[in-house]
């Protein structure tokens, strides 16, 4: 690609950075004005969660989902491939990291061997060489995991523009997230972490045109079964995929403590 052209393609994510901040800002000051907040205690903020879900849903249709669709027709399966594995091998470093800040040492290991065997004999993590030599990827840590994890709770449920579900927990997370890990340690320019965040996002998007359409024909209610869903699989992660039924049990890391013997 020309310098010309690559100074395009930032600036247009710039500016479509700039009108999402925008519309979020904007969307949200408006919260305040809302009827019949406070009736669900998971997601108090329906109404403004539902018009950025519109808003989203929108931004899939006329620009997300046509640019994956061509992604898909026009780069061979073989390169498509050799990006996930390299964003996802980028992922298990941070993984490590957030194993290791909920104090299991033995995963972090794990999950830190799996992400040097890929750097290191997978060509930079292109190819999953660690899977064939038996180092899975059992899991995928963020940082919002990491504060589920010590007890913080969830707060409401809130939708993010472009980005989709979160929660304010989550949203607070993805502070440390988008700077400690993903493009930001590979990329240390602006307009080159700006391409790759977004060859990473469409590259995501194609690994869920399938799953896009059956959810469509499927759901009576888009937006509740994808908050639903969301909020079950967050709540799944963060207690290692054994969550209690009550909703008022202790932090996941408590279980770390044995009870004295008597």
């Amino acid at each position: 690609m020309s310098a010309p052209s690559q100074a395009v393609s930032v600036g247009l994510l710039r500016r479509s950075a700039t009108l999402c901040l925008l519309a979020f800002s904007l969307l949200l000051g408006a919260c305040a004005s809302l009827p019949g907040e406070g009736l669900n205690r998971i997601d108090p903020w329906e109404t403004y969660n539902r018009q950025v879900f519109e808003f989203n849903e929108v931004v899939d249709r006329v620009a997300v989902k046509p640019i994956a669709k061509t992604y898909q027709a026009v780069v061979p399966s073989l390169v498509r491939t050799g990006v996930a594995n390299f964003f996802n091998n980028i992922a298990d470093f941070w993984t490590s990291a957030n194993l290791m800040l909920q104090i299991k040492p033995q995963q972090s290991l794990e999950m830190g061997m799996r992400a040097m065997v890929n750097t290191t004999f997978g060509v930079g993590g292109l190819m999953d060489f660690a899977e064939q030599i038996g180092l899975e990827r059992f899991t995928v840590e963020d940082f919002g995991q990491t504060l589920g994890y010590w007890g913080l709770r969830s707060g409401p449920y809130l939708v993010l523009p472009v980005l989709g579900p979160s929660t304010l927990r989550d949203a607070a997370g993805l502070t440390l997230d988008f700077k400690d890990s993903g493009a930001a340690l590979v990329w240390q320019g602006a307009r080159e972490r700006n391409i790759a965040t977004a060859v990473q996002l469409i590259n995501g998007r194609v690994q869920l045109l399938s799953a896009g359409v059956l959810l469509d024909e499927m759901a009576l209610d888009k937006y509740i079964l994808l908050r639903d869903a969301y909020l079950a699989r967050r709540r799944s992660l963060i207690y290692d995929g054994e969550p209690p039924d009550d909703e008022s049990a202790p932090a996941a890391f408590k279980g770390l403590i044995k009870p004295a013997v008597k």
